[in-house]
């Protein structure tokens, strides 16, 4: 079957947290941080991952503001690896400026650079950069449109209600891609299925809570929306991003990564009026139906193969880390998976596709 053939692209995303150790109370700079991501990149390359994306953020505990130079930082040292936003707020920001950073990223890095463009599920941005979150919805489907028409053609004409127009004018440099891709991300927005779907956009689902499984009417929803609007549905790219963390044995990779999860999901809950994030939260995540991806490779492995047959992802993301971590333990979690639970992922689908 056509679908089965599809590849499966295994990666890293982060928010490049800063937060303090929960361990040992110190805190990493941002400036420490990046230099890290850097390292991580390079590695992630070295070991045949096949992306590492960064998200987007405006506040003190995250140091991911600027994705793309990041990312151009670590292009020049890396060969294969792909390098995206994970992802770019383009509600707030202005299309030009973002086509014209990842297609500089895609100059450098020759042929690698990926937006993955979402709403935001944090709002900092908005009351930075001077826009109202009573725009939130028009502002991200007038800003994709721009973004699209951009990519599509050098020279632009267009006009909406939240950006001066433009009357024909060229936006350089033009990506070494064409066209340079664009995601879709959502954490589970029907809308935001139906419309990637429309456009033949690939999509991301940020599935950090309950069951992967239960994403699968968004799945059908986006392949429903696709068809309809006349996109071969076995052309179609799904990516999901987990919390999850690599260890030698699943109770180190437990014990490693609970408690900065815990610290910045209880940051993040008092936020959002959740309750508190508790062992038995946690060890219920990482069950194999569960969301959170912790474990040795070959359990990791196992779930996402899971993942797979549920909902016919081909690309996931582990999102290491979700609080501050050693940089030696992130580092070993990156190797794992690159050396481990990729190649076991790769050969279990070649065994499944083999047998037709």
């Amino acid at each position: 079957m056509a679908h089965q053939a599809k590849k499966m692209e295994i990666g890293i995303s982060t928010f490049l947290e800063a937060t303090p150790d929960p361990v040992t109370g110190k805190s990493i700079s941002h400036a420490e941080r990046l230099r890290d991501a850097v390292e991580e990149i390079v590695l992630a390359d070295q070991v045949g991952l096949d992306v590492y994306g960064i998200g987007e953020h405006h506040r003190a505990d995250y140091a991911g503001t600027s994705p793309a130079v990041v990312l151009a930082a670590a292009a020049a040292m890396t060969k294969r690896i792909r390098l995206t936003s994970a992802v770019t707020v383009l509600s707030s920001d202005d299309p030009v400026r973002v086509y014209q950073a990842f297609s500089t990223l895609d100059g450098i890095s020759n042929g690698r650079a990926e937006i993955m463009a979402g709403r935001g599920s944090f709002i900092e941005s908005f009351p930075l950069f001077g826009y109202s979150l009573e725009d939130y919805d028009e502002l991200f489907e007038e800003k994709l449109e721009l973004l699209l028409k951009i990519r599509a053609s050098e020279k632009v004409t267009w006009r909406g209600g939240h950006r001066p127009p433009i009357d024909n004018l060229g936006v350089y440099p033009r990506s070494v891609q064409d066209p340079l891709p664009v995601w879709i991300a959502s954490g589970g927005n029907p809308q935001s299925a139906v419309r990637a779907g429309m456009l033949g956009l690939p999509i991301a689902f940020a599935i950090i809570g309950g069951m992967p499984e239960s994403f699968a009417p968004l799945v059908a929803l986006y392949k429903e929306a696709a068809v309809r609007a006349g996109h071969d549905p076995d052309k179609l790219e799904i990516a999901t991003h987990s919390h999850g963390f690599v260890g030698d044995t699943t109770e180190q990779a437990a014990d490693l990564f609970f408690p900065p999860t815990q610290a910045q999901m209880n940051v993040i809950g008092r936020e959002r009026g959740w309750g508190p994030y508790t062992r038995s939260t946690f060890d219920a995540g990482r069950s194999l139906r569960g969301a959170l991806y912790v474990g040795d490779p070959e359990f990791v492995a196992e779930k996402i193969l899971l993942l797979r047959k549920k909902l016919g992802v081909t690309r996931f993301f582990l999102h290491i880390n979700v609080g501050t971590m050693p940089h030696r333990d992130i580092m070993h979690a990156i190797e794992l998976l690159g050396t481990r639970v990729a190649p076991i992922v790769h050969k279990e689908l070649e065994r499944i596709e083999s047998q037709g």
